[in-house]
């Protein structure tokens, strides 16, 4: 599909640079293919769904992936880079998005931390920097690290010397801090290794949890640990000749046996976040039964896809021509967002990782809502 069908006009004040105090205050925009809008809040959505249905949550924890270092190399001087992790290779490769790419080539050497040292792999690495060393350059900026550290070594040398990877909208109009630490990681995260943040989840307290626990709504946990390419721009012209990045996810026995329960009696699988449904539908056979999942997915939703497993859709708003804008109106009807996201803007919805969220339910939907709605 043409990606200038994912356009729309977005001021930049509808882009959230702090999330709702407390958590659940956010609003929610109840979407629904055939019904009005209805504007309501994320404390309403106990509410909104049926005793028996599944909240599908993805437990994954943010690492401070954005790294700053000193490219050296034989007989040059040291050039300044920064290189943002977006997915593990192995317990010493990341795969990573560097700046400025172009100056790095295989066999570089680059320091992280300790800028004005030179590399060496010592002892103290980790206490004094990071070195690593450029095994391959690919497109879009993408280099291949092997660190010489690895494992648990190499996890808590980037604990002490990363930084937080807020979303380039957001770091590029003001400074990252102590707050982001907590208002960009979930309340239940758990699993280490996402670069971004499973945003949806953000709305999440622990009294609305207990809410959705007193609704006899039941909670299930997978993991898909966020990569760095959620923020990349759509910059092809047909959704065709994008490339999505893989990212790494695990559901489990126990989890893929409750869900197809829930599915069996008549119930419905609602995800939370666009991340926690990618990693459902890559696990989901054609005839929707959940199977354990255990590796990469770099599954790309757009308009014409048939859902297999998910039957709602908890999500923010997202950004024009992005993939997760595609996701959504493949899910609910590209007319229906179109109308939806317009509602928003005019109505004050705040947009993206730190705004407001809605509720999704796709085309031709199993159920109708509660009578208490």
């Amino acid at each position: 599909m043409r990606v200038d069908l994912f356009d729309f006009e977005l001021p930049e004040a509808a882009i959230a640079l702090r999330p709702a105090s407390p958590r659940d205050a956010s609003r929610l925009l109840v979407v629904r293919p055939g019904d009005p809008l209805a504007d309501r809040g994320m404390r309403d959505l106990p509410a909104l769904l049926s005793p028996g249905d599944a909240l599908v949550f993805n437990d994954t924890r943010v690492i401070p992936a954005r790294l700053s270092g000193i490219r050296h190399r034989a007989g040059g001087s040291g050039q300044r880079c920064e290189a943002m992790l977006h997915l593990r290779e192995a317990p010493d490769r990341w795969r990573a998005f560097a700046r400025p790419a172009k100056r790095l080539a295989p066999g570089d050497r680059i320091r992280f931390g300790s800028e004005g040292a030179s590399p060496s792999a010592s002892e103290v690495c980790a206490l004094s920097g990071l070195d690593a060393t450029v095994e391959e350059r690919g497109e879009g900026g993408e280099i291949l690290l092997r660190f010489d550290l690895s494992g648990p070594a190499l996890d808590a040398a980037i604990a002490g010397l990363g930084a937080l990877p807020l979303p380039p909208y957001i770091a590029g109009k003001r400074a990252t801090d102590a707050q982001d630490t907590t208002d960009y990681q979930t309340v239940y995260a758990r699993e280490p290794g996402a670069v971004a943040a499973p945003t949806a989840g953000l709305h999440f307290s622990d009294a609305l949890l207990a809410g959705i626990d007193a609704a006899g709504i039941e909670r299930v946990h997978v993991t898909l640990h966020v990569g760095a390419g959620t923020f990349l721009p759509v910059k092809a012209d047909d959704t065709d000749a994008h490339r999505m990045h893989a990212e790494i996810g695990i559901l489990d026995a126990a989890a893929a046996a409750r869900l197809n329960a829930v599915r069996a009696r008549g119930n419905r699988v609602v995800a939370v976040g666009t991340t926690a449904l990618r990693l459902l539908e890559s696990a989901a056979d054609p005839d929707g039964t959940i199977r354990p999942f255990s590796g990469a997915t770099d599954i790309f939703i757009t308009p014409g896809y048939r859902f297999r497993a998910v039957d709602a859709l908890v999500t923010n708003f997202h950004l024009p021509r992005s993939t997760l804008f595609m996701l959504v109106s493949a899910f609910a009807g590209l007319d229906t967002m179109r109308a939806a996201y317009a509602h928003a803007i005019q109505s004050g919805y705040r947009f993206y990782s730190y705004g407001d969220a809605s509720l999704l339910f796709p085309e031709g939907a199993r159920f109708r809502s509660p009578s208490h709605e």
